[in-house]
């Protein structure tokens, strides 16, 4: 959380304002993996001493993390230097004018209802997500049938036109923060919205998330996808299984 250090949070949401370090820190942020210097100014088409310095300014303000590791695998003298890697910080940067600590009251609440140790209380909290999923859902659906369903850039949506029910629910997700990419037949989610209530209950997020997820895709029309739990370090724990053609 940034609430503590406003002026270091307001520096690294500024420091994306440049254009070569915003897409640079977008196309790590997009990968799955660990990223070079190489690879990164060969995508963004830019020196590598350009790409370098934008990347460990990112990494300086907290937004990369950085590590090194030999690309090559082998060990010992020959082996090469180590290459300098980045990837997503896992550390949330936020603002909010005047301060809002929506993520205490929501761990505050997970806390309680964990405590409770109640089926009942998760079934309600389950169905409650579910309900919310499917008008998100239903939104998105009928959003579509307006013609209003324009990718966005870098959006998950259609080339263009209106969008057909399974990219208006991706669509959907993604504006719920739950960033969605297509890996191999299904849908994973690359972020959890909701990581610091997640870490006070676990269990209890995990269920509403599948619940949510399983009732935006109902309402968005979306046949034969399936909503599953696949937790993934670093993820959501849920993953959409692609209907196959």
């Amino acid at each position: 959380m940034c609430a503590p250090d406003l002026q270091h949070c307001i520096a690294a949401i500024a420091s994306l304002d440049e254009p070569v370090r915003r897409e640079l820190y977008l196309y790590v942020a997009g990968r799955r993996r660990e990223v070079g210097r190489d690879e990164a100014a060969r995508a963004l088409r830019v020196s590598r001493a350009l790409a370098a310095f934008h990347l460990d300014k990112l990494v300086e303000l907290g937004l990369l993390d950085a590590a090194f590791r030999r690309l090559s695998g082998r060990q010992g003298p020959g082996a090469g230097r180590p290459a300098k890697l980045y990837r997503r910080s896992t550390r949330q940067v936020d603002i909010t004018l005047p301060q809002r600590r929506y993520d205490l009251a929501g761990r505050l609440l997970a806390r309680a209802l964990a405590a409770q140790r109640s089926p009942a209380s998760r079934r309600v909290l389950e169905r409650a997500a579910h309900d919310l999923g499917k008008t998100l859902g239903q939104e998105a659906r009928a959003e579509a049938r307006r013609g209003r369903g324009r990718r966005r850039p870098g959006g998950p949506g259609g080339p263009g036109g209106p969008r057909r029910p399974l990219a208006a629910a991706l669509a959907a997700l993604d504006d719920c923060g739950f960033e969605p990419t297509r890996v191999d037949g299904e849908v994973r989610l690359r972020n959890c919205p909701f990581d610091a209530v997640a870490a006070e209950a676990r269990v209890l997020v995990c269920g509403m998330n599948l619940a949510l997820v399983r009732g935006l895709v109902a309402g968005a029309g979306v046949r034969r996808a399936r909503a599953r739990s696949a937790p993934e370090a670093g993820a959501c724990c849920v993953a959409l299984t692609l209907p196959t053609k």
